[in-house]
């Protein structure tokens, strides 16, 4: 993947008919504070949102299988290791171990067919040499 020339637009996620409504959702990787770190976007109620792969119990990686991160009900973001439970549309912490911590946000916006996130100061690519 080479850097893009406007980041300002975003940079591209994945086409947006690869995000089923309630389905499986896109991983990527990402640096967190220049650290490697594995994100991910998925479509709740017709929205794209995305957030780091991390429970904020414990730093873990939280899907069931690649891609896989909501309950057997399909209305929450759940950890597999710990149980945490998440609210898909905000990331905040609905139940279990998470207390009043939540996931960490990652900006995606869709347009045209595309999804593109957006590289904070703290969350930023992790671009192939």
């Amino acid at each position: 993947m080479n850097e893009p020339d406007t980041p300002s637009q975003g940079l591209p996620l994945c086409p947006s008919e690869a995000l089923e409504e309630r389905g499986r959702a896109h991983s990527f990787d990402v640096l967190q504070w220049n650290q490697p770190a594995r994100a991910f976007a998925l479509r709740f109620d017709g929205e794209v949102v995305a957030y780091l792969n991390r429970c904020a119990h414990v730093p873990t990686e939280m899907d069931w299988q690649e891609g896989e991160f909501l309950d057997r009900d399909k209305q929450y973001i759940m950890c597999s290791i710990h149980g945490a439970v998440y609210d898909p549309r905000s990331g905040r912490c609905v139940t279990g171990m998470c207390g009043r911590m939540g996931l960490t946000k990652i900006t995606v916006s869709e347009r045209e067919g595309q999804v593109y996130w957006y590289p904070s100061r703290d969350t930023k690519p992790a671009f192939e040499e």
